[in-house]
């Protein structure tokens, strides 16, 4: 990639996905695949962070510092905090430059963090994370991470507080995953289809209802993002309007239509379990010329007639 400062004059027409993006605070989540990643998208919005006057902090956890710096001008790569974990993730170096607590306390020092203005913190990745830390207690630090610029009671003159987290979510089962997008006031989606990349944009506000948005787009060398319109909807097979319908039950061995007469017969069928209240009264009524029957019974000597034991014949 050859670096460059392009993303200087933007039109609006490209910039306008990246604004939409990072005009609300708190926890957004770059959801990615292995056939879409989400790593240059993340250092797409850290350049537009970076242009706007924020602060930028990176937790840089799965690739190395001089391969995420790749592709900034030297302009952007100054104004980058880079807190190093590749390197030497569990500080067992002892040089003092990584905290001994690891991205845990890297977080919590963030967490208190007194500097003025709006703040830009991102992770890579949230997976690298949570393959090291427990998911609720990375999540308790994502919350108070991004909601520090509302902590009440505190006097800081904290700005507001955006954390952009990348998340590889095939290496996750649906409990971390959902997890964190319960966390998260903006979900970006990434997919694509005929080799263009879209994003899938959710967000939450306050006491609005959730919005959705899909973007094409492509990420340029210098990290700058070019809207695209979608690919073609794929064309619909054109029926003729002369051609009658198949009719798929013309060769069935059964036929599935009834005739008038054949309704009408079936109508009139009286079923075998349908009593009438002739039938009723046939049945329950003799008539005059019919004999009816009566049963004589005549008790056997096997015949347990003891009404006191009446199991006595079973001889238990």
């Amino acid at each position: 990639m050859t670096p460059s400062g392009g993303a200087r004059g933007e039109t609006g027409h490209k910039s306008e996905m990246l604004d939409s993006l990072l005009g609300l605070g708190g926890l957004m989540l770059l959801r990615d695949s292995v056939e879409w990643e989400g790593r240059s998208l993340l250092k797409a919005l850290i350049k537009k962070s970076a242009l706007s006057g924020e602060q930028v902090h990176i937790l840089g956890c799965e690739v190395s510092e001089e391969e995420f710096r790749e592709g900034f001008d030297s302009d952007i790569n100054n104004r980058l905090v880079y807190h190093d974990f590749f390197r030497d993730p569990l500080n067992w170096s002892k040089t003092g430059e990584a905290l001994p607590g690891g991205p845990l306390e890297a977080l919590t020092a963030m967490c208190k963090r007194t500097d003025p203005g709006p703040v830009t913190i991102a992770l890579d990745s949230l997976s690298w994370l949570l393959l090291h830390l427990p998911c609720t207690t990375l999540c308790q630090s994502l919350h108070a991470l991004s909601h520090q610029d509302s902590c009440p009671g505190d006097s800081s003159p904290v700005g507001q507080v955006r954390v952009l987290g990348l998340l590889h979510e095939e290496l996750h089962g649906p409990g971390p995953v959902g997890a964190l997008s319960s966390l998260a006031q903006t979900e970006v989606t990434l997919g694509g289809t005929m080799g263009q990349a879209s994003a899938h944009i959710l967000c939450r506000r306050p006491r609005q209802r959730p919005t959705h948005q899909t973007h094409w787009f492509c990420i340029l060398p210098d990290f700058s993002v070019d809207l695209q319109e979608g690919p073609p909807v794929e064309s619909q097979p054109h029926l003729d309007p002369h051609t009658s319908p198949v009719d798929s039950t013309t060769h069935l061995t059964f036929n599935l239509h009834l005739s008038k007469k054949e309704r009408e017969a079936r109508d009139s069928l009286t079923l075998p379990f349908q009593f009438s209240s002739e039938k009723q009264q046939a049945l329950l009524r003799p008539g005059p010329g019919q004999a009816t029957s009566h049963i004589f019974y005549e008790p056997d000597a096997y015949d347990d007639l003891d009404q006191e034991d009446p199991d006595d014949d079973l001889n238990i």
